[in-house]
């Protein structure tokens, strides 16, 4: 057998096991393997941590979302920690004369510090994360603390959802695709044991589960994985609701992009123990699979590609893997050349087209991670809340 014959097909397995005999297996151990929460209506008390920079165009809607919830004022705080914003946030959001709401005004020192200065003005039992520009149904916090009932559970995540319509861009379009197949896997993933981590936008943890943020990592990844670090559960709530509106620019997109697996694969490396099979059984293979395997899929994809070229003599199969794979390849470039347009906004260009973004970005991160450069700083470059 060839060396271009081993790689294909070396290359294809990953690729079959990455994409769809892992989502398979947790699907059929979600069906027979069930672990139920014994979730309750309870009302514990509840401190809303934002850490925000420059954030002016977005924060006033977000405290008034906030403050509209279903949940008593007594026991809902909001802090809002803003990591030396220059725009007016601070100046904004204290114009709200509410006493739930704590501003605190920051120097700026990156996201992880805001976080763990938040947490330290936290009064709540439970603490729940959440970004400037997502906005929460009203019952999202009743929705999101209810599995807080059952004490093995440390960590809820919330249900994501990004809001249709507008001029979004083609990463958009294909964001909101991925994140409906996420929400699948999350489901299967949490009615049988954990699932993998949470979003930003909406999750929550016990207090007492809480430990400081370290640098230069996504800090949802990292808290809500100490979780279960921590020997509790991390579960999902699929009825509590955040709305974020998709990206405008795919430039701007891609760039966030970068930064996210960035600091992604880099708090993976930190909380590498959760790795250890022997200690965290199927969890370990779950995060193997969908946290590192999949965020490093563009070296399979690079390896079938030029694997398959000097096999066109070798029958009409292989002749057919290549038309294919340029046939894709092609549609995300057809993609890039029409955005904008009605016709770069249908799914067979634009989920192409957001496919070979998401891999170029983790080309570009996993190059940062092994040249050791740490992003501790952010700039959000989204549009405002809504």
């Amino acid at each position: 057998m060839s060396i271009s014959l081993i790689l294909f097909w070396g290359a294809i397995a990953l690729l079959a096991y990455t994409y769809a005999l892992f989502p398979l297996i947790l699907a059929v151990r979600g069906l027979l393997w069930r672990r139920p929460v014994h979730a309750a209506d309870i009302e514990p008390r509840v401190s809303l941590i934002i850490a925000a920079y420059n954030e002016a165009d977005s924060i006033a809607a977000k405290i008034e979302n906030l403050l509209a919830l279903d949940y008593p004022p007594e026991r809902l705080q909001v802090v809002i920690a803003s990591d030396g914003s220059t725009d007016g946030t601070v100046e904004v959001a204290s114009r709200y004369a509410d006493e739930r709401i704590r501003v605190l005004a920051l120097p700026r020192q990156g996201k992880a510090g805001a976080l763990n200065d938040a947490v330290r003005a936290a009064t709540g039992e439970i603490l729940v994360f959440s970004d400037a520009n997502s906005m929460y149904a009203p019952d999202a916090i009743r929705a999101l603390v209810r599995p807080f009932a059952d004490p093995s559970v440390g960590g809820v995540a919330g249900n994501q959802r990004y809001l249709s319509g507008g001029e979004a861009s083609m990463t958009g379009a294909g964001e909101r695709s991925y994140w409906s197949f996420d929400r699948l896997l999350k489901r299967t993933q949490s009615r049988a044991g954990n699932t993998i981590s949470a979003t930003g936008a909406i999750y929550a943890i016990r207090r007492s589960l809480f430990l400081p943020v370290p640098e230069g990592v996504t800090d949802d990844f990292v808290t809500s994985t100490r979780v279960i670090a921590q020997g509790r559960r991390l579960v999902f709530a699929p009825d509590a609701v955040a709305y974020e509106p998709v990206a405008r620019s795919s430039e701007v997109e891609f760039g966030r992009k970068v930064r996210v697996i960035t600091r992604g694969l880099r708090g993976v490396l930190v909380m590498r123990e959760l790795l250890n099979p022997f200690r965290h059984g199927f969890y370990a293979l779950q995060l193997f699979t969908h946290k590192l395997l999949r965020r490093l899929m563009f070296l399979p994809l690079i390896v079938l590609f030029l694997a398959t070229i000097p096999l066109w003599d070798a029958g009409w199969f292989y002749r057919l893997a290549l038309l294919a794979q340029l046939a894709f390849y092609g549609s995300a470039l057809l993609g890039l050349l029409l955005r904008g347009t009605r016709i770069g906004r249908l799914k067979p260009l634009t989920i192409p087209f957001y496919f070979c973004v998401v891999y170029a970005a983790a080309l570009v991160a996993t190059w940062n991670l092994l040249r050791g450069q740490r992003i501790t700083h952010w700039t959000p470059q989204r549009q405002a809340a809504q």
